[in-house]
């Protein structure tokens, strides 16, 4: 969208029937899911990209701000409300934990300073070293404490684990742990309650559908149900773009695709100096998910648009998925019941329900043919811990997608939702740029990039690279 708006000839190149990638939707028999994400928060990135075209988001997608912004419910000791507003929010703190109502505006000051110091750091490429000592980076190590942990930083502020918690799930946008994610990314749950959370009429998927529609306006060129089979190159600039179909020269080409799975498939190991094979298969990616889309007669009232429930023991739950790679016993998840919030989802009284829980990633070995059915049984039980009753005899519609499905539908790479983790290791300099350092001519876009995983951060690095391109072709 913004590279057909500054004039390019754009071919978009997409393997699928639909525009989104992982933030595209299923819709059978009248119901439609986001495949992927479906919390909308910070929508100032995006809402300054439309500004950068000539559109304002919000008349373009409109959307429904969420209040409560989630319910996140502790296994077996009760549930807080995310309300929006400092205030309602720290009422609702104040029934589990008084003395930590009384630090939110603390938390919130502290993490007003964080973003401010971060986001310039975030909007920027990260191509060299010597980029680490631009004087904005040197200036935040202090506020961004990177030696801590997420949960360690927000011991500073909230004395009650279960506070903790319901600032600290958001790290699974990142698939990680909140014990090891770096303390920088307290800044997700800030995000949430000083901007709130949003959901676009249709779902995350209008975003996506939006931007195409506006490219192609734009004079951009979407064929669909096209997948790119290699890339050609004259020496080592990569030239031209082949699929089933036909073949397209390029003065540049975006991989906007799974980083780790398509630069292996795609870009012949002798010009990946950097991202070699052995490179990229040792690094640390993101857990999976199991995902159930479930299409249900009736409606669920009393269960929020998005509802997390997090497992009583949930430092052996993390270790399951994260060390010991075996499907966790009695794991956490998160439900999406969007239909409360917006009719378009379903066939008039019927519901569409979104439910994901966190697991190994392929590497783990689990046999998800043969455990699948079993796993569904648990996960269907444990949804009375949010208060929905048996639902077997009300789903008309089911789409049950496991680690192994991200990799045959999505090509995800070991069916890492997330990508790349984000351990200080792998991120800024340390991901693949986004001007691929391995061949000229070759950009990335997504979360396998610079700045990393999580829509607005994605939004993001679409936007970096949009200006490293056209400062390249001297646009």
């Amino acid at each position: 969208m913004l590279l057909a708006r500054q004039g390019c000839d754009v071919t978009l190149l997409e393997a699928r029937a639909t525009v989104g990638g992982r933030t595209g939707y299923i819709e059978e028999q009248g119901f439609r899911f986001d495949i992927g994400p479906t919390f909308f928060l910070y929508p100032q990135v995006l809402q300054e990209i439309f500004a950068e075209v000539g559109r304002d988001l919000m008349t373009e997608v409109p959307m429904t701000k969420i209040d409560p912004l989630y319910r996140v419910v502790f296994e077996g000791n009760g549930h807080l409300d995310a309300r929006d507003g400092v205030e309602a929010m720290a009422a609702e703190i104040a029934r589990l934990s008084p003395e930590d109502a009384r630090n939110l505006p603390r938390y919130m000051s502290d993490n007003r300073r964080k973003i401010d110091q971060f986001r310039p750091i975030l909007s920027n490429p990260f191509d060299s070293l010597l980029d680490f000592l631009r004087p904005n980076v040197l200036a935040s190590l202090k506020t961004l404490r990177p030696q801590r942990s997420l949960d360690g930083d927000l011991q500073n502020f909230f004395s009650d684990e279960r506070v903790r918690r319901a600032f600290s799930f958001q790290s699974k946008y990142l698939g990680m742990s909140p014990f090891n994610c770096p303390s920088l990314f307290t800044i997700l749950a800030f995000l949430e309650h000083e901007y709130g959370v949003w959901h676009p009429t249709g779902g995350c998927n209008m975003l996506m559908r939006k931007m195409a529609d506006l490219a192609t306006e734009f004079g951009a060129d979407i064929r669909l149900s096209e997948p790119v089979t290699g890339l050609e190159f004259e020496g080592k600039r990569a030239s031209a773009v082949v699929t089933d179909q036909a073949r397209y020269d390029g003065d540049a080409i975006i991989l906007n695709a799974d980083f780790a799975e398509s630069a292996q498939k795609l870009i012949p190991q002798h010009m990946r100096r950097r991202w070699t094979d052995k490179k990229i298969q040792s690094q640390k990616f993101s857990c999976s998910t199991y995902m159930m889309y479930l299409g249900i007669r009736g409606d669920l009232p009393d269960i929020q648009h998005h509802t997390i429930c997090l497992a009583d023991d949930l430092v052996t739950n993390v270790d399951e998925i994260q060390t010991r790679l075996t499907l966790p016993a009695n794991p956490s998840f998160y439900v999406q019941n969007a239909s409360i919030t917006d009719p378009t989802l379903a066939p008039e009284g019927h519901s569409a329900l979104y439910v994901l829980v966190p697991v190994p990633n392929c590497h783990a070995g689990i046999d998800w043919p043969n455990v699948s059915a079993g796993y569904r049984e648990l996960v269907l039980d444990r949804l009375s811990l949010i208060g929905i009753g048996d639902l077997r005899d009300r789903i008309v519609y089911e789409k049950v997608l496991t680690p192994h499905g991200w990799i045959d539908e999505h090509r995800i790479y070991k069916g890492a939702t997330f990508n790349m983790s984000h351990d200080l290791s792998q991120m800024l300099y340390f991901r693949p740029h986004n001007r691929f350092e391995d061949v000229p001519g070759v950009y990335l876009v997504g979360g396998g990039t610079h700045p990393g995983s999580g829509l607005p951060v994605i939004f993001e690095s679409a936007r970096i690279s949009s200006r490293l391109i056209a400062r390249d072709l001297k646009l």
